[in-house]
């Protein structure tokens, strides 16, 4: 067979490759997105979790960085790298406690977490930026309460039980106003992760997360998302996760777990006693010595549980404020001398009324004495009185660390 010259010189015109928006470790390239995924023995899904985060970086055609912030004993951190992407140990354990390692070493803009597991599928990355990018949200989220949640992706405890009642918590103590608070698949800026004051090391970081953004009054919007069943073994424990997550909440929030119980346990326990004092009959109950009893002890407990609100509030910092008259506006005006005279003067008062007390015992006996239910409404006020002056000192102390 003959080539003449023209067939000899004739050559395929060249295919132009795609740009690679990928940013390896080794590249000289400054990421604008960075994509972070925490991994433990995620061998099964970490392939097809890269593969579709570079579908979507293409079609969002910006520089962006993997980062895997693995704690394997599997092959998950080979398979990171030779897919390109940056794998960084952490020193420490727990799920919050890998993002926040990873956190310190993206180098992006903009900031997009999810799990590597399969769950959540990256290619809807560009629908969770594109918001962001814009400036019409600090934190866009998948919401997959809102999305579709396939068979067998998620328990119908989580779905229908768990997720919700979390996000009503979230929801209530501290305004986020989102659909799914448990979501992980997020993206938010950089300058956004940095007003947050991220401290957990465990699954509760997912709500630590949207508690510091509502607190620190950032824009959160949701789209809806697909849920997918995940590759490899599950690492979530609901009741112990979930408590972590109702104890995190609780315990930032002290108006609702100790200020409004103890205004009902003092309310309770004040109308009990001021029915018992003068024996008042109603409906057929009569209030006296034995619902004397039962009111003190209400009183007593509540204003204790009070002021362990107001303790809490200094000592633990929690992440939003108290705001309400119980705790938020004592805690902002307080001090020591004004609580501690207040203390003295309830005490004074009640110390005075035994005080006559026991004068007419001494004069008269036992005769003389007056009914039991004033003598212990007396004495329930001398508690209360004493517990103010002490705590006013423990709580000055406290503010003065």
């Amino acid at each position: 067979m003959t080539i003449n010259a023209n067939q000899a010189n004739h050559q395929e015109p060249a295919v132009e490759s795609e740009p690679d928006f990928i940013v390896t470790p080794d590249s000289d390239v400054t990421p604008v997105l960075s994509v972070v995924m925490p991994t433990l023995n995620e061998e099964e899904g970490i392939v097809e979790c890269i593969d579709r985060i570079k579908t979507a970086v293409d079609e969002l055609g910006v520089p962006t960085e993997i980062v895997v912030s693995d704690s394997s004993t599997d092959a998950t951190p080979d398979l990171a790298r030779e897919r390109g992407a940056t794998v960084v140990t952490p020193d420490g354990e727990g799920y919050g406690y890998a993002y926040r390692y990873a956190f310190e070493r993206a180098r992006g803009e903009y900031i997009a977490m999810g799990d590597a597991d399969t769950t959540y599928d990256f290619e809807a990355l560009p629908r969770l930026f594109e918001p962001v990018q814009s400036g019409d949200a600090d934190i866009c989220m998948g919401s997959r309460l809102e999305g579709e949640i396939r068979n067998g992706s998620m328990p119908p405890l989580h779905q229908y039980v768990g997720n919700p009642l979390l996000t009503r918590f979230l929801n209530t103590f501290y305004g986020a106003g989102v659909s799914d608070a448990h979501s992980g698949f997020r993206v938010f800026t950089k300058d956004a992760l940095e007003t947050l004051e991220l401290e957990t090391t465990g699954m509760e970081f997912a709500s630590e997360m949207i508690m510091e953004a509502g607190a620190n009054d950032l824009t959160i919007e949701e789209v809806p998302i697909v849920y997918h069943e995940r590759e490899g073994e599950e690492t979530l424990d609901s009741f112990r996760d979930g408590w972590r997550h109702v104890r995190f909440m609780l315990v930032n929030a002290p108006d609702y777990l100790f200020s409004y119980p103890a205004l009902l346990l003092v309310s309770v326990g004040a109308v009990l006693m001021g029915l018992s004092l003068p024996t008042v009959t109603l409906g057929g109950v009569n209030f006296g010595l034995q619902t004397m009893v039962g009111g003190s002890l209400l009183a007593i407990v509540g204003y204790q549980i009070w002021a362990l609100a107001l303790f809490s509030s200094i000592a633990a910092d929690p992440i939003r404020e108290p705001s309400s008259a119980l705790v938020g506006t004592i805690r902002r005006h307080f001090q020591l001398e004004h609580g501690a005279s207040v203390g003295v003067a309830v005490a004074v008062a009640g110390l005075l009324y035994l005080a006559s007390v026991f004068g007419r015992w001494l004069v008269a006996g036992e005769a003389a004495l007056p009914g039991a239910t004033a003598t212990l409404f007396a004495s329930t006020v001398v508690i209360l009185g004493v517990q103010t002056v002490f705590g006013s000192f423990f709580m000055s102390m406290l503010a003065d660390q």
